[in-house]
């Protein structure tokens, strides 16, 4: 790739990407400063591999799987202390200054779901991803991601409206 063309590129690639990036490096280690630590460090791997991208309409996903796996990277090297997820510090849409009851009460369902299918919820809602992107970034099928995902939603309804559930 020419340089030129490699720099132009990569710079679209933060610009577009690096919020979401945040979002989800947040969401993954709980911490603002690791997150910006976390970006930084999947921005200079994606600077590194560049060339490896070879479809941009997956680049999304590409530099969320180098996310997650830096994350991976990191967890093994320092072991951090189990925190509980603050939904509070991630940014959910309109709901970052929304005080309201339902607010609250998505936000304490989010806390409740299992890992399992809250990172495949929070990367569609949050990141945006397809089915396909997320099943590339989790490491899982494309099925096994629209089952966590009605499952996480199913989850949610449950919890949040335990009423039609008599219907």
């Amino acid at each position: 790739m020419q340089e030129k063309r490699k720099k132009l590129e990569y710079e679209r690639l933060v610009l577009v990407y690096s919020d979401e990036l945040f979002r989800y490096a947040l969401w993954l280690c709980r911490d603002k400063s690791m997150a910006e630590d976390l970006v930084q460090e999947t921005c200079m791997r994606a600077w590194k591999s560049l060339e490896k991208l070879r479809d941009n309409t997956s680049s999304k996903a590409w530099l969320m799987t180098i996310l997650r796996n830096e994350h991976a990277r990191q967890y093994v090297r320092y072991r951090p202390d189990m925190v509980d997820l603050d939904l509070d510090m991630l940014s959910l849409r309109d709901t970052d200054n929304d005080t309201s009851p339902d607010a609250f009460a998505l936000k304490q369902a989010l806390n409740e779901l299992a890992n399992e299918y809250k990172e495949p919820l929070l990367l569609q809602v949050i990141g945006g991803l397809s089915c396909e992107e997320i099943a590339s970034v989790c490491n899982i099928t494309k099925s096994a991601t629209m089952t966590r995902l009605f499952r996480a939603k199913q989850k949610l309804r449950d919890v949040l409206r335990p009423d039609e559930d008599e219907r």
